[in-house]
């Protein structure tokens, strides 16, 4: 009977939609807590009273309760969970998306809950790992797999929106951003210190603010602990690399009889990187697609003895001052040189405290800080001249009258400078948040929360063998016949090494001596700046009134305002600034902006205990903001959530979005990047055309470009000027769920739930694909776009493509998420969970010009930069627990997807592949408890599942889409120890 009562009463305390197995695993085992373990619940006041009545929130994933949005949330222990039950009285919650507790499932908002456990279960080393996982990120964040120009973030993507428009929060409250990449680094976060993580899935931004868009995460750190851990964790592949190591702590002490409380913790990670010459599947890179008729090509165009192209030959030297016609025999394998995961380190730090000093006021502090060092590397740089911005000569065509000119007439110079060595770009990264507050009741039930949060992140990027541009002219006896004309001639003058302290006069037909190419190497510097203030108030009241007709129930009404200011600054090498460098040129970028803002909320249980309607819930919520930049909005949000009976339930909510472009979306100078792309001129790429061919043919003649035989220098990677648009408007959007969750009383532990989705943007800031604009320009279907293309006058080789941010279009997206979550206890020993988390994607469609056409995107890959949107995607868990011992497998499944290119799908293809399958990876996991001691091991991946060809010209794959598959088959093992 009292295993009953328990598990009555646990399944009326959790989160309507959610899992009852994550809680029922929360109450017989948490790695952090044995059965000696107080991680006590006092709150900063009483706000967080036990005796307040029991709230609940519809999400898709239960959790134990959670602290009141208001205050630093705790993490709730066994014993504490199973206390309360016992003694009948449960805690309110506060779940991300609304600023009142809620009661009864009465709030209507989509939530998803991530426990410490379904995190740790993993074997993840990082938060963003983890949440991959989830089937509602999508592939356009950023991944600890993807490694060329990352800076070493890991930043989360919600319903394929995209990192910038989501929102992350830690404890309820804004917190620092990584300056390089203008996101919340998941990376920043022990994995160990967070106790769970909530997803609100419907937007955010009438509540929270802009960038909530696509939605909430809502990372809660463990507070108000009275004990001490430590927790180690170590883990490498079948192949001996990708070794992980982490040790965590944290030491909680209470003092003035539990009226004050002090918590630090701390923990080092690393993670080393994999090779990409390590996996067979990542090399060698076959580079862009195989027309048909053709074969595969491998690698890069540029090789490391040179490319010398004449009007009669493209030379390659022998090394004995011979030379043979370039061939797919002399392309370049960089597979061989780079790294195919990030290798990491991240140390953290954090301090918690408050004290009660009675009811109506309780002061609090809480920081964080993270040091994080990244580190990937890159084949040697390419050589081909230099880029706009710069005014130094744009290609380097050496004089047929230099005397190590043999070939006796003049020839443009591609080469890759292996005597420089790897590109190393190592990156260290520190961030912190401050935040102060004081919180407590003011009276007659209304409570406030005022805090004021200082954050700030600094980012001190390097990357070695970037070369010296006119070193290296110097080194080879070239200069300028018209100095700051990027078209100028070179003309032959040793004089200008001779006269250079350390310059080795060298030919460009030979390797460079070690002197020589330390003379004219270079290693670049990059400093990236992020401030956040924020002064926060909040007030609530969750009982205002009661309805004054029969089965009413209660009036609660939240209000606040918030004051927030956002800098960032990016100050690039003066080097690379000045075009000096051969590696990406950039501009300086600096600005930002600030608002002040005012929200309003009110719940209304308008039936309670009433015929066909257990519970009648409708929440209002609105925001007013006024931008310094771009004057002021309003957004709202409007909900319904109604029980006609106890065992189900039907929700729906409407509201609208605003996000304002940020900084390096405003005033982002011109800098180059890569962009995975494919010169349709080039003769291995013409073809994949289809019907198109004749026409991208015939266009590429017109610019003097035979197509049957010229190789484009690019390869996969398309140098791109990106840059800011000061004339950008803010993208506004609205949002629409309905669903139902079903929780029978006949059938005890189950919790099921469906949900229907729907975003609108409009004004969306983007920029045009490179290689949109490329199809537009030569297959004719916008001519205009060939301005943004320019080429080298003597080779004809791609200088650069010009994709500036703009408010190109709209993106219309909806789907289907369903739920099931299943605890049945088989046994008195054994209890077993079913968990599943599946996303049907309905539609994807997107405009890449204001008022143009709709491209459907849903079951697409870009294969040419590795983001999808498969229409399936889902996560399973399945656990046994029985007494100390316990052991869960999971499951993960990505459908299948076509390739596209922006345009249209991918007909035409030698290799047949013109799409991936959908892919399965499994993991188990087996935990033991004893005395004080909490032992896990597992293995991720163990079928050893390769991630899917796809043609990207990277790595063979997408990282972003199949990153958590790059290690291979991963072992780990764990311990803990509480005391």
């Amino acid at each position: 009977m009292i295993v009953s009562r328990r598990n009555t009463l646990l399944c009326a305390s959790v989160l309507g939609m959610g899992a009852l197995s994550s809680v029922a695993h929360a109450a017989t085992e948490s790695t952090h807590t044995s059965s000696h373990v107080r991680h006590k619940t006092v709150t900063h006041g009483p706000v967080r009273s036990a005796a307040t009545p029991a709230t609940t929130a519809p999400v898709s994933v239960a959790r134990p309760v959670a602290a009141p949005q208001f205050s630093a949330p705790v993490a709730v222990n066994r014993s504490h969970a199973v206390r309360s039950i016992d003694s009948g009285t449960q805690e309110s919650v506060v779940v991300t998306g609304s600023a009142l507790s809620t009661s009864n499932n009465s709030n209507a908002n989509p939530v998803q809950i991530v426990t410490s456990k379904q995190i740790e279960q993993t074997g993840a080393t990082t938060l963003g790992d983890y949440l991959q996982r989830l089937p509602s990120v999508g592939s356009s964040g950023t991944t600890n797999s993807q490694t060329n120009g990352t800076s070493g973030v890991s930043c989360i993507d919600l319903r394929n929106l995209g990192q910038k428009r989501v929102l992350v929060l830690i404890d309820g409250k804004r917190a620092a951003m990584d300056g390089s990449s203008s996101c919340f680094d998941m990376n920043t976060i022990n994995v160990h210190q967070v106790a769970s993580v909530e997803i609100l899935k419907d937007g955010g931004s009438e509540l929270y603010g802009a960038d909530a868009v696509s939605g909430v995460i809502n990372i809660k750190l463990k507070h108000n602990l009275d004990d001490a851990n430590i927790t180690v964790r170590g883990g490498i592949t079948d192949r001996g690399d990708g070794q992980t190591g982490m040790i965590s702590g944290y030491k909680g002490w209470n003092f003035d009889h539990g009226k004050g409380n002090v918590t630090i913790s701390g923990s080092y990670m690393t993670q080393s990187g994999i090779r990409q010459n390590s996996r067979d599947w990542a090399n060698p890179v076959v580079s862009g697609l195989i027309a048909p008729g053709g074969s595969p090509t491998y690698g890069s165009s540029i090789p490391t003895a040179g490319r010398f192209i004449t009007d009669s030959a493209d030379n390659v030297p022998n090394g004995d001052g011979t030379f043979h016609n370039f061939s797919k025999a002399d392309r370049y394998n960089y597979g061989n040189d780079q790294s195919l995961t990030n290798s990491l380190q991240d140390a953290t730090l954090s301090f918690d405290a408050h004290y009660d000093v009675n009811r109506h006021f309780t002061p609090y502090g809480n920081f964080l800080y993270s040091h994080r060092n990244s580190n990937t590397e890159m084949a040697p740089i390419p050589v081909s001249g230099s880029i706009y911005p710069s005014t130094m000569p744009v290609a380097i065509t050496i004089p047929g009258s230099a005397p190590y000119n043999t070939l006796g007439e003049d020839a443009t110079m591609y080469k890759r400078l292996g005597e420089w060595g790897n590109r190393v770009n190592q990156t260290a990264t520190d961030t912190y948040t401050a935040k102060v507050g004081a919180e407590g009741e003011i009276t007659h039930g209304w409570k406030y929360d005022l805090s004021y949060t200082y954050g700030w992140n600094q980012v001190m990027a390097q990357t070695s063998g970037v070369g010296n541009y006119s070193k290296l002219l110097d080194t080879y006896g070239l200069t300028a016949v018209e100095p700051g004309n990027p078209d100028s001639a070179l003309a032959y003058n040793p004089s200008v090494c001779n006269a250079s302290a350390g310059c080795v006069l060298s030919s460009p037909f030979n390797k460079l001596s070690p002197q020589a190419a330390e003379y004219s190497n270079y290693t670049s510097h990059d400093h990236y700046y992020y401030q956040l203030r924020d002064l926060n108030l909040r007030i609530n009241n969750n009982h205002v009134v009661h309805m004054p007709w029969k089965n009413g129930g209660d009036l609660g009404i939240a209000l606040g305002m918030e004051h927030r200011g956002e800098q960032l600054a990016y100050h690039p090498d003066a080097m690379v600034q000045a075009g000096n460098t051969l590696t990406n040129s950039a501009s300086y970028t600096g600005g930002g902006f600030n608002v002040t803002e005012g929200y309003l909320e009110g719940k209304a249980t308008l039936l309670h205990n009433a015929f066909l309607a257990k519970d009648l819930t409708i929440d209002g919520q609105g925001r007013y903001s006024s931008y310094n930049t771009f004057g002021s909005t309003k957004n709202w949000k409007a909900s319904i959530n109604w029980a006609p009976v106890q065992d189900i339930r039907f929700r729906a909510t409407l509201g609208t979005s605003y996000r304002q472009p940020n900084v390096y979306e405003l005033y982002g100078g011109q800098s180059l990047g890569y962009a995975s792309a494919t010169d349709p001129c080039d003769s291995g790429q013409v073809g994949t055309y289809g019907g198109l061919t004749p026409i991208v043919a015939a266009n590429c003649a017109k610019q003097g470009i035979n197509s049957n035989n010229f190789v484009s220098a690019s390869s996969s990677q398309v140098p791109t000027l990106f840059g800011g648009n000061s004339k950008l408007k803010p993208e506004t959007g609205r949002t629409y769920t309905f669903g139902t969750t079903v929780t029978p009383r006949w059938i005890p532990g189950l919790s099921a739930s469906v949900e229907y989705w729907h975003y609108t943007l409009k004004n969306m800031i983007s920029y045009l694909s490179s290689q949109y604009i490329m199809n537009q320009c030569y297959t004719g279907a916008n001519t205009s776009y060939c301005n943004d293309i320019t080429r080298v006058g003597s080779t004809n080789q791609l200088n650069s493509v010009t994709a500036l941010y703009g408010n190109i279009g709209g993106l219309k997206t909806s789907g289907i998420d369903f739920d099931l979550d299943y605890r049945i206890r088989v046994t008195a020993h054994d209890v077993l969970t079913v968990s599943n988390n599946f996303q049907q994607l309905v539609s994807y469609l997107e405009q890449n010009e204001a008022g143009g056409k709709w491209y459907n995107y849903a079951g697409r890959i870009f294969y040419n930069n590795g983001t999808g949107n498969p229409r399936v995607r889902d996560y399973a868990t399945v656990g046994w627990q029985h007494g100390p011992f316990g052991v869960t497998y999971m499951m993960s499944y990505m459908g299948g997807m076509r390739w596209n290119d922006t345009e249209s799908d991918v007909t035409r293809s030698a290799s047949g592949r013109t799409k991936t399958p959908g892919i399965f990876s499994h993991d188990v996991t087996v935990t033991y408890r004893w005395k004080k001691w909490n032992f896990q091991g597992g293995v991720n991946n163990i079928l050893d599942k390769k991630p899917p060809f796809v043609s990207g010209g990277t790595d063979n794959s997408a990282a972003a889409l199949y990153g958590n598959l790059y290690q291979g088959r991963y072992v780990f093992l764990q311990a803990g120890v509480n005391f």
